[in-house]
């Protein structure tokens, strides 16, 4: 048996790729969705406590009024604000447009910042009134 090698192209290696701001965006967009299954596993449980009692309630309303809490509730909104811009950037893609290496990195950076920007505006809003 000959040892010739196969004419056929290899798989390409993780070294052969940049990094590029459209992959950190889909690896986020994955972890955000992940995180809000844990989110709203918490909404529910506020929900639930609001129907228990005024006991439960309080107690739920305590935990998200902690400082902890409410981090998590800053973490989950930004969460749910990139989930919902990296869903809007594929609905773009899904039409043909902004596929050009450029512009996919353009939408991949607009959507971190509307993301963060929304998410602080929001938090402001919601601390004013």
């Amino acid at each position: 048996m000959s040892k010739i090698q196969s004419q056929r192209p290899l798989s390409p290696h993780l070294s052969v790729y940049r990094f590029r701001p459209t992959m950190a965006m889909s690896i986020l967009h994955r972890i955000t969705g992940g995180a809000l299954y844990f989110g709203t596993v918490l909404v529910v449980w506020w929900l639930m406590a609001a129907a228990s009692g005024e006991a439960s309630f309080h107690h739920a309303s305590a935990f998200f009024g902690s400082i902890f809490g409410r981090l998590i509730l800053f973490g989950y909104t930004w969460a749910l604000l990139h989930h919902a811009a990296g869903g809007i950037r594929h609905l773009i893609w899904d039409t043909g447009t902004g596929l050009g290496r450029e512009e996919s990195t353009r939408f991949a950076i607009a959507t971190l910042v509307a993301s963060l920007v929304g998410t602080v505006l929001l938090w402001l809003v919601v601390a004013i009134f």
